[in-house]
């Protein structure tokens, strides 16, 4: 008897539906939402706890990938080796790793592809136990990479070749697995020597041991970190990869534009509420490094391939075309979408419930302290990008153009293409200070702190 009138009320409930539709079709359209496409679950992997990986977290931590019908768990799965291993097995879909390991499981005949480049320089600083001050004091050493054909084995042979020093007979080099250990072998006198990068870096120097180069400074171009797929996935699911780039890329225009709250994810994924830290991660990766056009560099595919051409027939003969795909961002590039990212308003993904900690595996360090201690800093002088950093003081903006050169002081992390960018909005115009700097510079790839350097006007 409770039964009839519910049946009575649907009846005149749907009669009042079927009514409004004819009449008013469009804004009973516009009531009724749509059933949404479920969630397609994706793992991706990430291969370290550094800055580099940063745009990775805030895409995920923002919500992006929801936005764009993506469930994703990330996964550390540590060195690029063993990331890229996964990704050829198919436990992962997408994977943010080191060039070198990508490009190498290529050449072994997997079909692993480049499809964005997120860091495309070194950004490895060579620090050393406090008795050694000049390169030659390395031989009979040993010194610490995280694994050997990784991006830190190639920095340290690298510079060890450019201070005159052959790496298979003046030193020993051990491999250790991931950068925070290298820093406690340097510590601990197990080595002498360890290529860093931020924020190991920064504790490094604020633990007294010397630097004794900055590799970021050479201007060398190379595929140090880069978003990586198979090419298999790519033609069975396009839109898929193509839901997951735009995705990034709005992850990476949000982390240029929102320096707090990207802060806030640093804090989390890094496991440190140290101010300095994280603002240096911040400043020296994300805003001076992390490209808005995400493309990944064939110059610095190429510099890889010279180097594995040393050991591997395979790398010798192989174009850096092989090993990219980046028909995704030059879509979006050649569409304007990421341009228009930088010239309105940032729309923000809808911040997910609260999610606990990335699947991290071997980390088993405490949980940070509550992010509300990190505070918004206005970006320095020396911070540039293409895009205006929304909330910036007008000392963040590069100088205005000068009548006449002026003298420039080299500080860590500079190198002639990022002053070119600063000074003339060009990357590409640093031949111009090269030029004007030939009699004291021998090559444009080396400049040094405290080198003083004319700017022409």
């Amino acid at each position: 008897m409770y039964h009839q009138p519910k049946k009575q009320s649907l009846v005149w409930l749907s009669t009042i539906v079927l009514a409004l539709t004819l009449l008013f079709p469009g804004s009973v359209r516009t009531a009724v939402s749509p059933p949404q496409r479920p969630l397609v679950k994706l793992n991706v992997a990430f291969s370290s706890i550094s800055g580099n990986m940063a745009p990775l977290w805030v895409t995920q931590e923002r919500g992006f990938f929801r936005k764009y019908g993506l469930e994703v768990q990330a996964i550390l799965i540590e060195s690029g080796t063993a990331t890229t291993q996964a990704l050829v097995a198919g436990d992962i879909s997408f994977a943010q790793a080191a060039g070198p390991a990508i490009i190498q499981s290529n050449l072994r005949g997997a079909d692993t592809v480049i499809i964005a480049g997120v860091v495309n320089t070194l950004t490895f600083q060579l620090f050393t136990e406090k008795g050694i001050t000049r390169p030659d004091q390395f031989k009979g050493k040993a010194v610490g990479v995280t694994r050997y054909g990784s991006a830190t084995d190639f920095a340290m042979r690298y510079a060890l070749d450019k201070y005159g020093l052959d790496a298979n007979k003046d030193v020993t080099i051990l491999q250790l697995g991931n950068v925070p250990t290298l820093l406690t072998a340097l510590e601990a006198d197990k080595i002498q020597g360890a290529m860093l990068s931020a924020p190991t870096s920064l504790r490094a120097k604020k633990m007294g041991f010397p630097m004794l180069a900055d590799l970021q400074m050479l201007g060398l171009e190379y595929q140090h970190t880069s978003i990586a797929t198979t090419k298999a996935l790519i033609k069975s699911k396009p839109d898929l990869t193509r839901d997951f780039m735009r995705a990034y890329i709005e992850g990476i225009h949000f982390a240029k534009t929102h320096r707090k709250e990207t802060l806030e994810i640093l804090t989390k994924y890094l496991r440190t509420n140290d101010r300095e830290i994280l603002d240096d991660t911040y400043e020296s990766i994300i805003l001076r490094l992390v490209p808005e056009k995400p493309y990944p560099t064939q110059k610095g595919i190429q510099i890889i391939l010279r180097e594995l051409g040393l050991k591997d027939p395979a790398a010798r003969s192989a174009r850096p075309e092989q090993f990219i795909d980046a028909s995704f961002i030059k879509e979006f590039d050649s569409s304007g979408f990421i341009d228009r990212l930088y010239k309105t308003p940032p729309v923000v993904a809808a911040r997910e419930e609260q999610r606990p900690a990335p699947a991290v595996g071997a980390i088993k360090e405490k949980p940070a302290p509550a992010v509300a201690a990190v505070k918004e800093k206005p970006v320095p002088a020396t911070v540039t990008t293409n895009a205006p950093v929304p909330g910036a003081k007008a000392s963040s903006s590069p100088p205005p153009p000068a009548q006449g050169p002026r003298e420039y002081t080299v500080v860590a992390g500079d190198n002639l293409s990022f002053l070119a960018l600063r000074y003339y909005g060009d990357p590409h115009k640093w031949v111009k200070i090269y030029e004007a700097n030939k009699p004291a510079m021998k090559n444009p790839n080396f400049i040094f702190v405290g080198q003083k350097l004319n700017i022409p006007s």
